[in-house]
């Protein structure tokens, strides 16, 4: 029985791992096999960092929120639990938006929240 081989399949299979390391650093980018442990490293640091993004998000926005809070002499929990109040519904990304690029309207929102 004549000997069969599975070069292209094989070859293809490689290639996506060497196409995703280009630009990596010496043999990280031109053997196999230390190509395919980087790329499967990045992999899983591409993962867990996809949903830390989303917490350093949330983070800035409330940083820029309380910030923006105490130039109106008001803390961010008060402000927060004043919306609540309020029956106001803006979420922290458009609050923070509003703080950085629009004061006076933020500054309303304040007053808002503070009655």
């Amino acid at each position: 029985m004549p000997r069969t081989t599975n070069n292209v399949a094989a070859h293809r299979r490689r290639k996506k791992y060497m196409l995703n390391a280009r630009g990596y650093f010496g043999n990280r980018s031109k053997t196999y096999r230390a190509t395919r442990q980087t790329v499967e490293r990045a992999m899983v640091f591409s993962f867990a960092h996809r949903k830390l993004k989303k917490r350093q998000y949330r983070s800035l926005w409330i940083t820029r929120i309380n910030a923006a809070c105490r130039i109106n002499d008001m803390s961010y929990s008060q402000f927060i639990n004043g919306l609540h109040k309020a029956n106001i519904q803006i979420n922290r990304k458009t609050l923070a938006h509003l703080a950085w690029h629009d004061a006076p309207a933020f500054a309303k929102l304040v007053e808002i929240a503070k009655g």
